[in-house]
């Protein structure tokens, strides 16, 4: 399911990228300065490549959040069966320092018998 979800994601993402692209220019925009209440261009027109881009937008929202939602309810509580995780549990937690475990002394450097060179 979710990779269905992925795939039409994947397909409005590209149709909104080519509706975008070709629309004409309608002027305006960040370069004018804000014209105020106007903030879409000079003229509102309801062409087809507009009411599209609108629609192919809130499709994506939509299918995100579809996706979200089926990921989260799609893996078990507590269990999610990856790799990572199962490593995780498995892995041996180190004590913390102080902890009573015997650790051994830290190697002391010693100088050979036959070294009599000194810095």
């Amino acid at each position: 399911m979710t990779t269905l979800l992925i795939i039409l994601l994947i397909i409005f993402c590209v149709a909104l990228g080519l509706f975008v692209l070709i629309q004409n220019p309608k002027g305006g925009g960040l370069a004018t300065g804000g014209s105020g209440s106007n903030m879409f261009g000079v003229q509102r027109t309801g062409d087809v490549l507009e009411k599209g881009t609108w629609v192919l937008l809130t499709l994506i929202v939509i299918v995100s959040l579809a996706i979200t939602t089926v990921s989260k309810s799609g893996s078990g509580a507590g269990s999610t069966g990856s790799k990572i995780d199962s490593q995780i549990e498995k892995s041996v937690t180190p004590s913390p320092i102080g902890g009573g475990a015997a650790t051994t002394p830290p190697a002391t450097a010693t100088p050979k018998a036959g070294d009599t060179s000194k810095k």
